[in-house]
């Protein structure tokens, strides 16, 4: 067999013997808590495919990434490639029914989807293990013969302009899409993506264009093989996927077209120096700093690349002592802080600085920017830290060195993406984690483009008047205005600010991985209950199955104190979320060593949850403790979070309908669960003296359930669940206080309608919950029929519901 199609091959690839595929011959680079194998393959019709062998995973799953998305609309039909990703499914010539490929997902434990990008759509699946063939047929056949069968053509332009009109209310898509409308009119990334019905049906036929029509050219201009990569993961041996993977794709079309490219950045000196203001649907303040940043994943292709951003990202979007977010919460003018590289397009990528603001902060804003770049100055005036550097690099290396299993819908689509990345082929798994060498002054490159002369500002509260234009897709309310003389003046002689410091090392990155493995011959199912007194129990398994240096541990403190009323419910909330404020400088370095926490109000109590590299659980443990027992309520932080919980409360109201519905059936089927009006109506009178009246009371009656699994042996977890007796020092609860929350039981045979209009009057979308009471699920066999009957009948409720019917 002639061997042209192999002209092209990347470093490493060796052709197979029947010339019908080349094999990357050096191994792919893996984490070393990976048992998966895994090949690289490519056809000989350019086509690259990863194949995994996962002889433990309880389904099968396959994902295919097309090189094209929303940039590559034409500009008559925008929306075009979402519609094509709609319309793929509906039937090929080899399986012609249209809704054949979900039906055999569903009969089979199975489910799809798929979803467009600025640059890739991306296609992907779940089965069961035996049924992986004959899923991969059906799939394969939508990129080889697909119908785009006319009947279907205009249900699923409907079914696109549904999917739009659910965000239509979203700040964050009516933001999103709001930055792309105001830049570079002649770049592609100005436009409309999603499509709707105006773009599909409308405009298009009073310009006599055929959708189906237009469909097919652009299917057929993109579609192929050669910017298509493909992930198979299985039961099955590797050369067993190789050769089903060969079989059913090697016949999809190869027209060799390159990778499209954006030229020049939708963020040009036009659009650069401006602010937007902006009119949220929600109570929201926000600013968003946006620099226009280079297309790192292209740094591969000249280059050993080491990720720049990531490093400036660190320090940049650090939280700890001396950062940005420190000094505004300090000024009380912040809550939180995000910075960090957005991929745009092939060719082009933003770097974004976004700060949750306080009023005080929307009022001092110009000042908020001026810190942002003091502390940018900083980092140029100090140079390219190593040390920090190897920090980011030791973290990273941890992380995939003990990364571990997802779903394999979700780790499948994510590695078809992520493999459109030009790197070396054997570090298709490693390359979004490792960085492979030190090279200060790419990153100092990188940091020339976070100039005081090179941002777009983007600024949104509900307090802005006099907005004079309504944005085209979703109607946003907004302003835009050049920086004011002020703030250009003051950013033209920049003073290091001696508040803004460079970070700490961070003492929270692991040392110790010891898991203790031993053989063990049955793995233990369940967690034991090790210890059982009045005032706790404590459940504990160790890891006896992934030997991974990792742990989970669940303290439940109940207390009926914390839910019995709203008021009461509200004061639980106020605390935890004045700990977690106070916690934040000291806990940050932990989270970003792979050691984070939560604590929250739950219906029986307070949860606490540290997840994690267990090495140092034990230090961050007792230090959330001492804060909880012995804390000190600030009055204006107090002030601060009790504002943002009330927006919160309010925002709530505005929550899609299908969210509502959710929640309301709690509201009105579950003890204690208090609705967001009964919450805001108590929460106006609550004091900070409120709260540190409140708390000692909460902790001083408790009984803590606890749950510790993975890398701890049993006698330190009794060690934890001790130190949280001897910090907390509680009573115990009478055993009357112990019955938890229950569900309401309804009448046998009767029929109960709850109905309300939604908040936010210009959402269009509505939602239904139907729910039906089933006795005896207390069962797991009772549970597992249902759960077997959800299956069954999801494929066939969506095929008539959403698909023929159009109903959402």
């Amino acid at each position: 067999m002639a061997t042209s199609s192999f002209n092209n091959l990347p470093p490493n690839f060796t052709i197979s013997s029947d010339g019908s595929h080349a094999v990357l011959s050096v191994p792919v680079e893996k984490s070393d808590n990976d048992e998966r194998s895994y090949r690289l393959i490519r056809l000989s019709n350019e086509l690259e495919a990863l194949l995994i062998h996962d002889a433990k995973t309880d389904k099968s799953s396959a994902a295919l990434d097309v090189h094209i998305g929303n940039l590559c609309d034409p500009d008559e039909l925008l929306g075009l490639a979402h519609f094509c990703e709609h319309l793929l499914f509906m039937g090929s010539e080899k399986y012609p029914k249209e809704n054949e490929y979900s039906d055999y997902l569903s009969k089979h434990s199975g489910h799809s989807n798929a979803y467009t990008a600025s640059d890739s759509t991306n296609y992907y699946f779940e089965v069961g293990p035996e049924y992986l063939e004959g899923a991969l047929d059906r799939f394969a056949q939508f990129f080889i013969a697909p119908l785009f069968d006319p009947s279907c053509t205009d249900r699923e332009i409907r079914a696109v302009d549904s999917e739009n009109k659910k965000n239509l209310q979203s700040d964050d898509w009516r933001c999103y899409q709001l930055e792309k409308s105001l830049s570079n009119p002649n770049h592609p990334y100005c436009r409309f993506g999603t499509g709707n019905l105006v773009t599909l049906k409308e405009n298009p036929e009073k310009q006599g264009l055929n959708i189906r029509d237009e469909l097919l050219k652009f299917h057929d201009k993109y579609y192929s093989a050669n910017i298509m990569k493909l992930v198979v993961l299985g039961k099955e041996p590797l050369d067993q996927l190789s050769q089903w993977v060969i079989e059913k794709f090697s016949t999809v079309k190869n027209k060799s077209i390159p990778v499209p490219t954006f030229e020049g950045h939708p963020l040009t000196k036009n659009e650069l120096m401006r602010q937007v203001l902006v009119k949220p649907v929600r109570d929201i303040r926000s600013l968003e700093m946006t620099f226009p940043f280079p297309d790192q994943s292209l740094l591969y292709r000249v280059q050993v690349c080491n990720n720049p951003g990531r490093y400036l990202s660190h320090l940049i979007g650090h939280e700890g002592v001396g950062s940005i977010l420190s000094l505004l919460k300090k000024k009380g003018w912040a809550n939180y802080l995000s910075a960090g590289p957005s991929h745009g397009g092939v060719g082009f990528e933003f770097f974004r600085i976004s700060i949750d603001l306080t009023e005080s902060g929307l009022d001092n804003r110009e000042n908020v920017i001026l810190h942002v770049f003091q502390y940018i100055e900083m980092l140029k005036q100090i140079g390219v830290q190593e040390w920090s550097f190897r920090e980011v690099e030791k973290l990273n290396e941890i992380s995939f060195r003990f990364k571990e299993k997802s779903s394999p819908s979700r780790y499948v689509s994510r590695l078809s993406n992520t493999i459109q990345t030009p790197y070396p082929r054997e570090w298709v798994l490693s390359g979004p984690y490792l960085i492979r060498e030190y090279d200060p002054k790419l990153i100092e490159e990188s940091l020339e483009w976070l100039r005081p002369d090179n941002f777009f500002l983007e600024l949104v509260s509900q307090t802005f008047t006099g907005l004079d234009q309504k944005e085209k897709w979703y109607g946003t309310e907004y302003k835009v205005e050049p920086l004011s003389y002020g703030l250009l003046q003051a950013l033209k002689n920049i003073e290091l600010n001696p508040e803004l410091k460079m970070t700490l090392p961070n003492e929270f990155i692991p040392t110790n991985f010891e898991t203790h493995k031993t053989e063990v011959a049955t793995p233990a199912k369940r967690p034991n209950l090790i210890n059982n007194t009045v005032t706790s129990r404590l459940w504990h398994k160790k890891d006896d199955t992934f030997w991974v240096p990792k742990a989970n541990v669940y303290f439940i403190l109940k207390s009926p104190f914390s839910y019995v009323t709203p008021l009461n419910s509200v004061k639980a909330r106020l605390y935890v979320d004045l700990i977690k404020d106070a916690l934040t400088e000291y806990s940050y370095n932990a989270e970003i060593a792979g050691l984070s926490y939560d604590l929250y109000t739950h219906f029986n109590g307070l949860l606490l949850t540290i997840d994690g590299y267990s090495d140092k659980m034990q230090v961050l443990l007792e230090k959330i403790l001492i804060i909880m027992k012995n804390f000190e309520v600030d009055s204006e932080r107090f002030s601060l979070i009790k504002e943002y919980l009330q927006r919160d409360y309010k925002n709530s109201l505005l929550d899609s309908p299908h969210q509502h519905s959710s929640y309301y059936f709690l509201y009105l089927t579950q003890e204690k669960v208090w609705s967001h009006e009964e919450k805001l109506e108590v929460l106006d009178d609550i004091k900070f003296e409120d709260i540190k009246m409140f708390y000692p009371e909460l902790l001083s009656q408790l009984h803590i359930e606890s749950l510790i699994h993975g890398n701890i042996l049993k006698d330190d977890a009794m060690k934890m669940t001790q130190k949280v007796e001897e910090i907390l020092q509680p009573k115990a609860l009478l055993p009357s206080q112990l019955i938890g929350y229950r569900s309401a039981i309804l009448p046998y045979g009767k029929k109960f309608i709850y109905q309300r209009n939604v908040y936010d009057t210009e959402n269009i979308n509505s939602a239904i919950d139907y729910h039906i009471q089933v006795d005896g699920l207390m069962e797991v066999e009772s549970r597992a029929r249902l759960s077997l009957l959800a299956q069954i009948a999801d494929e066939p409720c969506f095929n008539q519901l959403r698909t023929k019917e159009q109903l959402g």
